[in-house]
């Protein structure tokens, strides 16, 4: 197999620089809940919205509503952010696509 020359591999690099400044959508999901209308409705301050997961669960990161990674909430400097536990293997990303 041959190898690349150093001028093709920075020709390559410059072809898929573009590619860095596209935007995406990056979505944490703590979890999902399904409701009536009416009971959405009537959801107030202080309401509670039960969700499907338990505490101490994965959150999940999603990238363009696909799952890409799987992680936990931290405080950072008082702001909340999340640590990445797992990253979904290329080969689940290709199944989720199907």
């Amino acid at each position: 197999m041959a190898e690349k020359t150093l001028t093709e591999t920075k020709g390559s690099q410059k072809d898929l620089d573009f590619l860095l400044d596209i935007p995406l959508e990056v979505t944490v999901e703590l979890g999902r809940a399904r409701m009536l209308i009416r009971d959405l409705l009537q959801l107030g301050q202080g309401s509670i919205l039960e969700l499907d997961k338990l505490a101490g669960e994965p959150l999940e990161i999603l990238v363009n509503n696909r799952l890409v990674a799987r992680g936990e909430v931290v405080v950072v400097n008082e702001k909340f952010g999340i640590r990445l536990t797992e990253v979904i293997s290329p080969q689940e990303r290709i199944k989720q696509l199907r």
